[in-house]
């Protein structure tokens, strides 16, 4: 009788391999003793761990399990790492999809990942000097830091080669992307990007817009000249082999990785002094009122901002209520036409019945969400303060007319604080309508259910702070903080709860330039961030006590120091680009 196949067959195995538990947060023991291990089942390898027999009785749930039903897969959504009302997704159901498997709990701690599913590993280093790799699943969620306390990290990653492709970070020594071995497929994404087209042959300028996309997507064809750039000085090179070419590792003992540089470095970064804000708008009309030099409208708002006598006049044209090239006669149309536009959609929601409303449970929704954000936002400023004070009807009647403009967003928490400002410099239910609308136009994608938009904000602000400060993003990853979930309120209303009220004038109307780079938010993300390195790390917090410390900055940040720090962060790199241009690489 012909003997049945194996149902799985095992690949590699290492003992003493232990997983951390963020201790400080669960009063448990640090970390877990266990097992790696590779094994095929039914064809498809997968990486697991599990603890060795006598803990896994003790041993808590595993936090990033999800369930599979008949129905459907219970997601457990992105957790922003602030209260929850911050949360703007909690559970939905979603169709059962096989294109990307779940990671699999294997008993409590233990897991199960398919190598298919693995988008990226990372060394990090505690402060104590000890070497632990940090995976990320494709769905963005980081499995917890493994230890290998008795080596084998290089034996792992060999075996893990024989069913995916480890590509190195141009960008920082520590982080390698796995793709599968069909090069076809990088080959394809990096011509996608055109990194090096004939207009613009600069990685660093394109990481600057993007720099996900371009870190991520064009590891088969740029070599690590990048990487080089932002490596520290003193960090010490090492030589690759031929034969080694696509396989991480190092002269260090464990757990091996390295990279060819050209050694470039980063160089330092330059003294930024902040301008005088644009008092004089006139002068840049012509005797028909258009303007005749945006560029230069945008330069002299980013370096210095509006002054508070102007803001009304030059915020409507930063949010593309009025084009840049509109005559003074043509704008009085575009008011009288937009006008007319915002009452029809205000009419519709205002002439909803209440048993109309009692039979569209989503209009409910809206309605009941924006009315409890309207009586809880901005209420310390005196023109939303107070039960009867009519600002807060016009912040209500405008987002429930947006919910008419846009049905399928409506409106989700966070929202309210984006209109409140434009109220406040506008003084014009119609005018704030449309500018919030351009607004919009820059940040829906924050506000939308899937939360994809901020998941990858938040990497691309991972990948650039690592860059910067490698020092500083392995004492986040030591204390599991290194997803940067704290900034998730920061990038998801653009640092609305941050600063003063007064403030955030000044800093949406620096951004709304879109100068010097799209992403210039995440530079003052970084800028913030670097600012409390010295806190973070002497104070020797924990997860808990990191948490507690953004949270507590409130208030407590100086807009302008910070403004100078992300700029100098962007003239940091662009000058890394000039200086690397003498290198052959």
């Amino acid at each position: 009788m012909e003997a049945k196949p194996e149902s799985h067959k095992l690949i590699f195995e290492k003992e003493g391999v232990y997983l951390h538990t963020n201790a400080k947060r669960s009063n448990q023991d640090t970390t877990i003793p266990g097992f790696i291990r590779i094994v095929e089942r039914g064809g498809e390898p997968a990486l697991e761990w599990s603890p060795v027999e006598e803990d896994m009785r003790n041993a808590p749930a595993v936090f990033y399990s999800r369930k599979d039903g008949e129905g459907g897969e219970e997601e457990t959504k992105f957790d922003p790492g602030y209260e929850p009302d911050w949360a703007v997704i909690s559970t939905v159901k979603k169709e059962r999809r096989q294109e990307h498997p779940p990671v699999r709990g294997t008993g409590q701690w233990g897991f199960s990942l398919p190598l298919s599913e693995l988008y990226s590993l990372r060394r990090s280093r505690f402060s104590l000097g000890k070497n632990f790799l940090v995976m990320t699943t494709r769905g963005g969620d980081p499995l917890p830091p493994l230890h290998f306390h008795r080596g084998g990290t290089r034996e792992l990653l060999k075996a893990m080669q024989r069913y995916i492709r480890l590509a190195p970070s141009p960008m920082d020594g520590r982080l390698f992307l796995a793709y599968p071995h069909d090069s076809g497929a990088l080959s394809q994404s990096f011509d996608e990007l055109h990194l090096f087209d004939e207009t613009s042959a600069d990685l660093v300028s394109r990481f600057i817009q993007d720099p996900y996309a371009t870190t991520f997507g064009g590891f088969s064809k740029v070599t690590n000249f990048f990487r080089g750039a932002l490596r520290h000085p003193e960090s010490p090179l090492g030589n690759r082999s031929p034969q080694d070419a696509h396989f991480p590792h190092s002269a260090d003992e464990e757990p091996g990785f390295e990279l060819i540089t050209c050694g470039a470095e980063l160089g330092p970064r330059p003294e930024v002094k902040r301008g005088k804000p644009l008092d004089n708008w006139d002068q840049f009309l012509d005797p028909e009122g258009r303007v005749t030099d945006p560029q230069k409208v945008k330069k002299l708002v980013f370096r210095g901002g509006i002054d508070p006598s102007q803001r009304n006049e030059v915020w409507k044209f930063l949010l593309g209520f009025y084009p840049w090239n509109s005559t003074t006669k043509e704008r009085e149309d575009i008011l009288r036409v937009k006008t007319d536009e915002y009452f029809r959609m205000k009419v519709q929601w205002k002439s909803v019945s209440e048993e109309q409303e009692m039979r569209n449970s989503l209009f409910r929704g809206y309605r009941s969400l924006i009315e409890r954000d309207v009586n809880r936002t901005d209420r310390h400023n005196s023109f939303f303060s107070g039960n009867e004070n009519p600002g807060l009807t016009l912040l209500h009647d405008v987002l429930m007319t947006y919910c008419m403009y846009n049905f399928d967003l409506g409106y989700v928490q966070g929202m309210s604080d984006l209109l409140s400002p434009l109220l406040f410099v506008t003084q014009n239910e119609v005018e704030s309508f449309w500018c919030l609308t351009g607004f919009m136009d820059l940040v829906h994608q924050n506000f939308e259910e899937s939360q994809e938009a901020m998941k990858q904000q938040l990497l691309q602000l991972s990948l650039l702070l690592r860059a910067l400060d490698p020092e500083l993003c392995d004492y986040l990853d030591s204390q599991d903080s290194g997803s940067l979930c704290f900034c998730f309120r920061w990038l998801l209303i653009w640092f609305k709860r941050e600063f003063s009220f007064e403030d955030i004038l000044s800093l949406w109307e620096v951004l709304w330039t879109r100068l010097p780079c799209e992403n210039f938010h995440l530079l003052m993300a970084c800028s913030i961030l670097e600012s409390q390195k010295r806190e973070l790390i002497g104070s020797n917090h924990d997860f808990n006590s990191i948490l507690k410390h953004i949270n507590e900055l409130t208030m407590k940040l100086d807009l302008q120091s910070i403004l100078c720090g992300a700029e100098a962060i962007y003239l940091q790199l662009t000058n890394c680009k000039v200086r690397l241009d003498r290198y052959d690489c």
